[in-house]
């Protein structure tokens, strides 16, 4: 009887304490004065009351839920990789110095730590094992190459949109202790706040406008996806991709979105782009509104008139019904066909004189026969 009560009290507290760690990871409902800066958006459906996208677009096309969350768990093939991906982390004493041009690592995924006149940007990122509020959910392939804790001197963490490959509840916590300025969407700061981050600390944009920080320009820039946390707040946040412009050198970074008339508006009103971080992964025809196919991503760098461009979303998580290898393979090709300059590092590879990169495919070697 005791050990039964024992089993009995352990599974409640289990249960709470993972009730209460998915709820603070939640985030929270914008409030206050928030909500006039969210309604008089020209962003903002009044009728609906959420954030829309210029053109009206479905989600998901074609099949049913059913079908897909069905092939998601049962027919999946290679999704994920059967050994660990190859990693290239610099010593951490390359990172004791900040370069004034442009330099960066990518982690995998969308979560990038750029360097850029002298100043230290870490876009979206997630350390943690699951992008989802749930455990063994979204698990990561393998760990990051650095813990958070190592990389020090950040000066601006930089989010495109509030979904949980996005916006990371656990990396946060690790960071607020930190002095650090946050440049977000419309509404993305409430969640900051929930989780502790002074709002001092918090810049909220809307698309087209913009701010300056240590010499550097973001603007908040369109993209075609959606956003929310919960099953109720779908949209009460606004997503968005950034442009990053310093002295010299300008960069963007497109976070999440489906292909449209966008790149070409943002290419022409703050292009041309040294570098273009581009989305290319988690794609399907059964969402391609708001995840753009590979070919799609090579189009929208045209578009932007990027000189260099670096695939992200992919490579860390299973998100889609593709094979784990597919995107970076599809991009690759159309790349080459349309001559574009892909720069697709290993994990934690350092990356700077970006014109004198020389792209090693190393995914190759980890394909089946």
């Amino acid at each position: 009887m005791e050990y039964l009560k024992n089993l009995v009290w352990s599974i409640f507290l289990f249960t709470t304490s993972a009730y209460l760690v998915a709820c603070t990871s939640l985030g929270a409902n914008v409030a206050g004065d928030g909500v006039d800066r969210i309604t008089s958006s020209p962003q903002y459906n009044s009728q609906s009351q959420r954030f829309q996208n210029p053109e009206v677009i479905p989600l998901q096309t074609g099949r049913k839920w059913t079908t897909i969350v069905y092939e998601y768990f049962f027919n999946g093939k290679e999704r994920r990789p059967q050994q660990k991906l190859p990693e290239a982390p610099p010593a951490l004493s390359a990172l004791q110095e900040k370069s004034r041009d442009i330099r960066f690592i990518w982690f995998g995924h969308s979560t990038i730590l750029l360097e850029l006149d002298g100043r230290r940007i870490l876009i979206d990122p997630i350390f943690s094992t699951y992008a989802s509020p749930i455990p063994g959910v979204a698990k990561r392939f393998q760990p990051p190459v650095f813990n958070i804790n190592d990389i020090t001197d950040i000066d601006v963490v930089l989010i495109s949109h509030d979904h949980y490959d996005h916006l990371d509840h656990k990396t946060i916590k690790k960071l607020k202790k930190r002095d650090l300025h946050y440049i977000v969407p419309l509404g993305v700061g409430t969640h900051l706040q929930y989780w502790g981050i002074d709002r001092t600390k918090i810049t909220e944009l809307d698309w087209w406008q913009h701010t300056t920080f240590d010499g550097l320009t973001f603007t908040c820039a369109p993209s075609q996806h959606f956003s929310g946390r919960g099953l109720f707040n779908r949209n009460s946040t606004l997503w968005a991709s950034w442009a990053i412009k310093g002295s010299k050198q300008n960069v963007y970074f497109s976070g999440d979105s489906g292909y449209s008339s966008h790149y070409r508006e943002i290419g022409e009103r703050l292009g041309p782009f040294d570098l273009t971080f581009l989305e290319n992964g988690a794609y399907s025809l059964d969402w391609k509104f708001v995840h753009q196919l590979p070919e799609e991503g090579v189009q929208a760098h045209l578009d932007l008139n990027g000189e260099a461009m670096v695939p992200i979303h992919w490579g860390m998580f299973d998100l889609s019904l593709h094979s784990w290898y597919e995107p970076i393979e599809r991009v690759t090709r159309e790349a080459k066909k349309r001559g574009v300059k892909i720069i697709a590092p290993k994990l934690g590879q350092l990356v700077s004189a970006t014109d004198n990169f020389v792209q090693e495919d190393w995914w190759l070697g980890l394909l089946n026969d």
